[in-house]
């Protein structure tokens, strides 16, 4: 009678203790696998969607029946043009960019993104560059409310004297450079690490 091993790779995988949780965060602020770079790029914009979500709530409170005063002017219009800004710049164009780091590379066969680090720079603009807009709530005067398109003459010193609009001019300066980064980055990867054979239009 014969004894079979049991000691396979799925067994010792098992049987592995777990990564701890500083090990786990390690990894994550320091990769640059395009997959996992993919991943945070989601998970980023789905937080900024719950955001822009209460945001939303907030203005329907205050529209729900006539008389109900739960803000301000001034903080409704803050309301407005955050959540305009974070739904439009923060969400829905970085989701993209979370799809397409983890989905186009697999596509054209090619092992990352052509630059990785600057693939890890980019996401971590877009992180920071959000974070400085909605901090613009915690600073004096309270954040932006000239509408999320900096609508003149509200995106004037006169009207928004507060740091809360130096802010989300400069989180929209880092955002978009970010998104710059990214994008020269796919544009790259997709003309010069196609896999051979690949041409453009198959």
């Amino acid at each position: 009678m014969t004894e079979l091993s049991h000691d396979t790779p799925t067994a010792r995988r098992r049987s592995a203790p777990g990564r701890s949780l500083g090990a786990t965060l390690l990894r994550w602020t320091t990769t640059t696998d395009h997959k996992v770079i993919g991943r945070l790029y989601m998970v980023t914009a789905f937080c900024f969607f719950l955001v822009a979500g209460l945001l939303a709530l907030g203005m329907r409170a205050e529209l729900a029946a006539p008389g109900l005063q739960f803000f301000s002017d001034l903080g409704y219009n803050q309301l407005f043009t955050n959540h305009g800004t974070i739904m439009m710049l923060l969400f829905a164009t970085p989701m993209f960019a979370g799809f397409a780091n983890a989905v186009m590379p697999l596509q054209i066969g090619a092992p990352d993104v052509a630059f990785p680090r600057l693939n890890a720079l980019s996401y971590w603009m877009y992180l920071f560059g959000g974070l400085m807009v909605v901090a613009g709530f915690i600073v004096p005067g309270g954040a932006a409310a000239f509408g999320w398109f900096a609508y003149a003459p509200m995106n004037s010193a006169y009207f928004s004297p507060g740091a809360g609009s130096d802010l989300w001019v400069m989180g929209q300066v880092v955002t978009g450079v970010s998104t710059t980064l990214g994008a020269v980055n796919f544009i790259a990867t997709i003309m010069c690490l196609r896999a051979p054979g690949m041409t453009m239009f198959r």
